[in-house]
């Protein structure tokens, strides 16, 4: 087999053994197809799902098709994304978790699909379709984001025609880093006016599916959709969360039981499901204070316009298809990539980032509970003035594992699980050639490697052995279109390993064992849990000590299975490995530049580090920023103003500033800052011109400085830092170079 190096045949370059859609003939009368991929949206989360969110357009697509109650998936975002794509297993293609956390070394995990597995976009673009990927991505090495490249990974290197979304994992909805193409690009307008990114992600798949139409009215399309919804932060248009003002203070408790009974009634849950108990460390609704009930309530609401929101877009791109005649020729597929997510802890955060402290245990202590550093909780008393700041671009939230409880109902546990509640999620496929019964619920086990093959049948295109001269890996997937027209047959997939750092689980034949693995403990020793889940859909009845003889045999099962696809050698680390030298201690920006991607930006706060700009000033009227990193939550921003050097200090949303004692002389001239770290997190500012101190800055805490990333040079218009000046703020003087040393 060729090596993912090789660039191409032999005496052909790589561009030129990529053939485009327009050199082969698609099947005749080939639909299109639309994947809609939502992003942690666990089980029971949509209208036609049980919620109490109000969800019209997707429940459309529902009432016109088909539900699945039985659909699963990777427990985490990168996986899921990896094996939807090529109709393998995560583990086979290099994808074990998700690619922010870097290459262990192993095949299974390289951060990246192996060319050995094509993606739908490369099988597809060989048949003649036109391909278009929108919103997130979240599938090559986080170390290449940037401007800089490489482009190996990004998704017009794997198969996609055109391309308008982001690259990382997730990304604020009313300041997103943005990517066009194989270019970085900004929003094209503001939060102030009117900006949200999934509107902007339905613009541009609209505008891209009319370009094709308009000159080639035949050809048909694939379209990959992923929503940054509903990963935090939880962002939507105020209206939208205004609507759910006071619908969610009755509590997670008596929601839940709800959602329950709606799902019974539906029929997406089969008579005699039991609700699965509180996860541990869910606190009982009355023992919430006044002002925790309120926080945590406000957290929901934007959890829910967020939502609702999204259906509406998504009802916008639908409603354009259908105008432009295209529905009834498309297969829609829509899904999420696992279960709601467990990273806001028990009480949610006004201001997220990923904490391994904030993930549940089997006792229901954080793990920072466990090793003596707790995560801090919000100050509920003094947050209630921010309240009306949620879900607005001021904010970046995500909820407590009570809410998150409740849009798994009726599972247990979360995102990164392998129990229900992290893998099973809903899939509604809309098809009216082919769906004989509309409306109706489907039961058969199914899995996220099933959507390719699914695809490739519907489109009578057999996958090819070899792609851009690369043979191919089988696909592990099984089609799941016979489900289509026959509602009562069994299911046609044999067997399914999950795993996910360490957690473990394989369904086969209507069983599944699972085990909860807890980050550094024995793998040998831990338990097995068993469950007939034809029989126990919610996971809550354990047979493994009635059944010890079948709970052994799905064990020796699943280390078969891991064999086979390459989930060897297991690895429970929790964040992302650098790659060998890739702890840089100098940056030289030039501009004009690009904005500079998180993962890129220099890492601050570890102790001195110091900033040196070369500069020339006009004039005394020269202004504008040098410098800025981090964003209105969490950053500084150097510039000039009203003849002063300025610096901005903001640390979740409060912010510190100062000002050169002295105007600037014109003409060419060094600005520069220094800091210095104090041994009780406290550190200083010195503000330097020409290499002379011109002020200081005294700055309380620097604890969170490490998260003030992503750079902008002369001007500051990705999540503007300060309101001190109007972003961008470009810099009317020139700048040379901007230096940035730590250590």
């Amino acid at each position: 087999m060729a090596s993912d190096t090789f660039r191409g045949r032999i005496g052909m370059t790589y561009k030129d053994s990529q053939p485009h859609w327009s050199s082969s003939a698609p099947p005749r009368n080939a639909p299109n197809v639309l994947v809609i991929l939502l992003d942690d949206t666990g089980f029971g989360n949509l209208g036609c799902y049980g919620s109490m969110i109000e969800t019209p357009h997707m429940d459309a697509l529902a009432a016109n098709g088909l539900r699945y109650s039985n659909f699963h998936v990777t427990p985490l975002c990168s996986p899921t994304r990896a094996s939807l794509l090529t109709g393998r297993n995560h583990h086979a293609v290099g994808i074990a978790t998700i690619t922010t956390f870097g290459d262990n070394g192993y095949p299974n995990q390289r951060g990246r699909i192996t060319r050995h597995a094509a993606t739908l976009a490369e099988m597809l673009s060989e048949e003649g379709f036109a391909t278009f990927a929108l919103g997130k991505w979240h599938l090559n090495p986080t170390e290449h984001n940037s401007a800089a490249g490489p482009y190996e990974e990004w998704p017009l290197h794997r198969g996609f025609d055109r391309f308008y979304g982001f690259l990382p994992g997730a990304t604020d909805q009313f300041h997103p880093e943005l990517t066009y193409d194989n270019h970085p690009v900004y929003p094209p307008k503001t939060p102030e006016d009117g900006y949200h990114l999934t509107e902007d992600l339905v613009d541009h798949a609209i505008e891209f599916v009319d370009d094709l139409k308009s000159i080639h009215p035949d050809t048909p399309f694939f379209m990959y959709f992923a929503t940054g919804a509903m990963h935090y932060p939880h962002q939507a248009p105020k209206a939208y969360i205004d609507k759910y003002r006071g619908r969610f203070d009755e509590g997670w408790d008596v929601l839940r039981e709800r959602y329950f009974e709606r799902q019974t009634e539906l029929g997406i849950i089969p008579p005699g499901t039991r609700l699965a108990p509180p996860n541990p460390g869910v606190k009982p609704w009355q023992d919430l204070k006044p002002n925790e009930r309120k926080f945590v309530c406000r957290l929901q609401e934007a959890w829910a316009g967020f939502l609702e929101h999204t259906d509406a877009e998504i009802g916008r791109l639908v409603e354009h298809f259908s105008t432009m005649g295209l529905l009834d020729d498309t297969l829609v597929i829509l899904t999420a990539d696992n279960g709601t997510s467990q990273n806001g802890g028990p009480y949610g955060v006004m201001n997220a980032g990923p904490s391994g402290r904030r993930n549940a245990t089997k006792s229901g202590l954080t793990l920072g509970e466990k090793i003596g550093r707790p995560e801090p909780e919000e100050d509920f008393d003094a947050i209630q003035e921010k309240l009306d700041d949620i879900g607005g671009p001021k904010s970046n939230s995500d909820i407590p594992w009570g809410w998150s409880q409740v849009g798994n109902t009726p599972l247990r546990w979360y995102k990164q699980d392998t129990h229900g509640g992290g893998v099973r999620v809903p899939m509604i496929v809309h098809y009216p050639r082919n769906i004989e019964e509309p409306g109706a619920v489907r039961n058969q086990f199914h899995y996220v490697t099933d959507i390719a093959p699914t695809v490739l049948e519907i489109l009578e295109v057999e996958p090819r052995s070899n792609y851009r001269g690369y043979d191919q890996m089988p696909i592990a997937g099984t089609s799941l279109a016979y489900t289509f027209g026959d509602g009562d047959c069994a299911t046609k997939k044999p067997i399914q390993h999950f795993e996910m750092m360490g957690k473990r689980g394989l369904w086969h034949d209507g069983w599944k064992a699972v085990s909860r693995h807890e980050p550094d403990e024995d793998y040998d020793t831990e338990e097995w849990e068993l469950f007939n889940l034809d029989r126990d859909f919610s996971e809550t009845n354990n047979l493994a000590a009635s059944e010890p003889d079948r709970l052994r045999k799905m064990i020796d099962m699943w280390w078969v299975e891991a064999g086979r696809h390459g989930v060897l050698p297991l690895d429970d680390r929790h964040g992302w490995r650098r790659p060998p030298g890739s702890d840089t201690l100098t940056y030289r920006f030039v501009p004009p530049m690009a904005h500079v991607p998180r993962a890129q930006s220099p890492t601050l706060g570890g102790g001195t580090w110091s900033l040196l700009a070369d500069i020339d000033i006009g004039n005394a009227a020269t202004e504008g920023v040098i410098y800025a990193q981090g964003s209105f939550l969490d950053g500084f921003s150097l510039f000039i103003q009203d003849g002063a050097l300025c610096l901005v200090f903001n640390v979740l949303g409060a912010a510190i500033t100062g000002r050169s004692a002295t105007r600037l002389p014109t003409g060419r001239t060094t600005v520069g800052l220094l800091f210095e770290r104090g041994d009780d997190d406290t550190g200083k500012f010195t503000l330097q011109v020409d290499g002379r101190e011109t002020g200081s800055i005294d700055i309380p805490d620097v604890t969170r400085m490490s998260k003030m990333r992503g750079v902008d040079v002369g001007r500051d218009q990705h999540a503007p830092v300060t309101d001190a000046y109007r972003a961008p703020f470009e810099f009317t003087g020139i700048i040379r170079s901007v230096d940035v040393r730590l250590g």
